[in-house]
């Protein structure tokens, strides 16, 4: 099914004033029906400038939200920042785990959950750390490609389960549980899922609904994977992948989806544009298509970059540009408009 859209953000702002005049009338006279119209607009960006003493270049990637933290993938760095002030706390550049000392290189992903903060290395590694001391619980992986991960391209840990995106059209599915102070690096998966397609691209994916929702970039469509099947056919996935039900675009490709308290928040391209795209979730997850903000740009201005990372609080939504090297923060803003009947 392909998606149309037709109407840009530079031209909707005069359409609400227009409406809002002609709906100024009595409602003795009027019956009305509200709407609500939702649009965007910049608060904020962070990049190099916002990190004291840094002096690389900034390169951000996957990013999170979790405890009003931002975590942001910056390089062969992990950013945190405050995301309601937008302040800088901390940069973490090494795994320190007793005497062990491991640099942070080639990064890709990262996600939050239970107390733990999960980074995905193309260095074939993911580094597991303690949320709030952040210190080193266990690594997975220990560099070598023909190990445990062909490199690491995207993670998403939920509800006792960790998905990490590996080079070309493969996902490895662990649970939480086999992560422990005392765990050893070369741990088995417990399932395998397919993508599809897919080589060396940074992937975004995210868990809600029973379902864990890929960005399927190079599939060109939304992947979906029942958790429960995947659970009930683990161990034969090991031999044959799960394959995921989508409904299949055209041209659009999905870059990046989160999921927050009203919507699947996503990126998609479209040729050389890049649309900031929220759909209301419970639809997104019924695999019906149709975005409530369509954005390439704000308000006909600073057009998008590829945004391979997506995030929510509240009314703020996080997206790391990679392409205009930057993390955009967007306020999400809401109008009402009536539409009367005589």
């Amino acid at each position: 099914m392909e998606l149309k859209y037709k109407i840009d953000m530079k031209n909707i702002l005069p359409l609400i004033l227009v409406l809002c005049f002609f709906t100024n009338c009595s409602k003795d006279d009027i019956e009305s029906k509200n709407y609500d119209y939702y649009y965007p607009t910049e608060e904020a960006v962070l990049n190099t400038e916002n990190i004291p003493g840094s002096t690389e270049a900034f390169d951000p990637k996957g990013i999170a939200v979790s405890n009003e933290k931002l975590y942001v993938v910056n390089g062969n760095v992990l950013e945190i920042f405050n995301a309601v002030t937008f302040a800088h706390i901390k940069t973490i550049k090494e795994y320190v785990k007793g005497t062990t000392t491991i640099p942070l290189t080639s990064l890709t992903s990262v996600a939050v959950d239970n107390g733990r903060i999960y980074v995905g290395s193309t260095e074939s590694r993911l580094f597991v750390f303690d949320e709030i001391t952040n210190a080193g619980i266990s690594t997975v992986g220990n560099g070598q490609w023909w190990k445990t991960f062909v490199h690491v391209f995207g993670v998403v840990v939920k509800d006792g389960l960790i998905f990490v995106k590996e080079k070309e059209k493969f996902i490895k599915v662990f649970e939480t549980s086999q992560i422990t102070e005392t765990s050893d690096w070369d741990l088995q998966p417990i399932a395998k899922l397919n993508t599809l397609n897919g080589y060396t691209e940074v992937y975004s994916m995210d868990v809600y609904g029973g379902s864990l929702v890929v960005a399927g970039r190079d599939a060109k469509s939304y992947l979906y994977y029942n958790i429960a099947n995947i659970k009930a056919n683990a161990a034969a996935s090991l031999t044959t992948p799960i394959e995921p039900e989508k409904t299949q675009f055209l041209d659009i490709k999905p870059i990046a989806v989160s999921f927050s308290k009203d919507w699947a928040v996503t990126s998609e391209n479209v040729g050389s544009a890049s649309y900031l795209r929220l759909y209301p979730k419970e639809d997104f997850i019924k695999q019906n298509y149709k975005a409530v903000v369509n954005a390439s740009d704000i308000l006909g201005q600073n057009p998008f970059g590829t945004i391979v990372g997506t995030a929510q609080l509240n009314d703020v939504i996080f997206l790391s540009d990679n392409t205009n090297k930057k993390i955009r923060i967007i306020k999400l803003n809401k109008a009402v408009i009536a539409e009367q009947n005589n």
